[in-house]
């Protein structure tokens, strides 16, 4: 439903939005099993209302987000859109370039809201299952809040995607009402809860529920947060899908996005254009913000910041900033359970290793994420 531009390699088909650089359909395994992950939003095709934000329009898989969050408030006269121009604008088409093995799709754009440039470039490697994803943001300075959207779509059975990350030092539920009944959205986890473990976070009604397994709490819609451990030298997140035959997992430097926001989307919202329907979705969205709220509340103290947590970074324009993540997949047997550690290997490979010791394989450039 959206003009885009294809990147396929024998692995890997991809499709990037014009609109909003919205990464997805992307296939898997194209040639064998064709696995798809992410989600696109029930009303690609549809015409919806007029002023309708283009990031709703356009809504699926994975986007950059600068800045992250709803951007509600001003910042010293800066007034970005949710999750700022990159989500939203048309991007230029730079060419695809190509390197041995590789293919790469380069594509731009000219920031309004803050005096910058963002140039986005898609790597596909011949023999990986993975999308190599790195947005360069020059001649921009002071702080900023940037991010990453991946959507999952789970299949509709419960429980049917088994969530893990890597260790965490903090955890907590979204700090007030993420979402109002009087508005035609429900959300069911207690307010501003903190957690150590996502398999016993807090409900409103007192309750606990394990955020491990999805789909699950049909008919609402929450978010919650988690801050990586800064002293690892690789943060990660995982979801087996054991009935399906893979896992899929998306790796990060901890040191620049440092937080995961999971935002649980299972058919809690009631307006227009979402009307129910998008359920069994999760973002796994790996970020350096202040939840979901935007750059004005996330580069002002903050609870999460009080604690030493940043949540924001300072821009440099004679200094680049690159934002480097891949996303990939990895085929497991049905006996494969939740991922509990996921390794470099020697020759050029992740290991993702379930709480059974059992230890599947995937090739991966892990080198990507220090360029």
């Amino acid at each position: 439903g959206q003009p885009s531009y294809r990147l396929a390699s024998g692995e890997v088909e991809l499709y990037v939005t014009r609109k909003g650089g919205h990464m997805g359909p992307v296939t898997f395994d194209r040639k064998g099993r064709k696995i798809k992950p992410y989600s696109v939003a029930p009303w690609a095709r549809e015409k919806l209302a007029r002023g309708t934000p283009p990031i709703i329009e356009t809504l699926r898989g994975d986007f950059f987000c600068l800045p992250f969050g709803g951007n509600d408030t001003p910042y010293r006269g800066e007034q970005h859109p949710i999750h700022g121009e990159t989500a939203n604008a048309s991007w230029s088409f730079k060419g695809i370039e190509k390197d041995v093995g590789q293919q790469i799709l380069h594509l731009s754009l000219r920031m309004k809201a803050r005096e910058g440039r963002v140039d986005t470039r898609i790597r596909l490697v011949k023999g990986h299952n993975a999308v190599y994803l790195q947005h360069r943001v020059s001649g921009m300075s002071g702080p900023m809040n940037p991010g990453h959207h991946a959507m999952l779509k789970f299949p509709e059975a419960p429980g049917s995607g088994l969530i893990s990350t890597s260790p965490f030092v903090f955890g907590q539920t979204f700090p007030g009402a993420f979402e109002l009944p009087e508005n035609g959205g429900y959300s069911c986890l207690k307010h501003g809860a903190v957690f150590k473990d996502l398999s016993k976070v807090p409900m409103l009604n007192g309750e606990s529920t394990d955020l491990t397994r999805f789909p699950a709490r049909k008919g609402f819609e929450d978010l919650v947060m988690v801050v990586a451990d800064e002293r690892l030298p690789l943060a990660w997140n995982a979801v087996s899908f054991p009935g399906e035959g893979y896992a899929w997992f998306a790796l990060r430097d901890p040191r620049v996005l440092r937080q995961t926001v999971f935002w649980i989307s299972n058919g809690g919202r009631h307006y227009a254009p979402w009307n129910g329907r998008h359920t069994a979705v999760m973002g796994l969205e790996e970020v350096t913000t202040y939840f979901g709220f935007g750059l004005a509340e996330s580069v002002r103290k903050n609870a999460l910041s009080a604690k030493g947590h940043p949540t924001a970074l300072r821009l440099d324009a004679r200094r680049p900033l690159a934002v480097n993540y891949i996303m990939g997949v990895a085929k497991i047997p049905r006996s494969f359970g939740r991922v509990k550690r996921v390794e470099p290997d020697k020759g050029g490979r992740v290991a993702l290793v379930d709480a059974k010791g059992k230890s599947v394989k995937a090739p991966v450039d892990i080198d990507f994420l220090a360029d």
